[in-house]
C-alpha cells in the first residue's frame, strides 16, 4: 500500500510541489522519487510517513 502525493501533502500540509520536489532530491524520508523516461513515479510508505509527523501506531 502507498500514499498518493495529493494525500502526503494535505497530510503535512504543504503543496504535492513540495512533495514531489523534496522526494526528488531525496530530502523527504517519506518514499522515494524514480525517473522513468521523462516521467517521475513517486512512492511514499504510509509508515515512514507517520514517522515523520511523529505518530505512533
Amino acid at each position: 500500500m502507498r500514499v498518493s502525493v495529493k494525500e502526503a501533502a494535505k497530510t503535512l500540509e504543504v503543496s504535492e510541489q513540495f512533495i514531489r520536489i523534496g522526494l526528488q532530491r531525496e530530502l523527504l524520508p517519506i518514499g522515494t522519487a524514480i525517473k522513468m523516461s521523462s516521467k517521475w513515479t513517486y512512492h511514499i510508505s504510509p509508515k515512514l510517513l507517520k514517522e515523520y509527523i511523529g505518530e505512533h501506531n
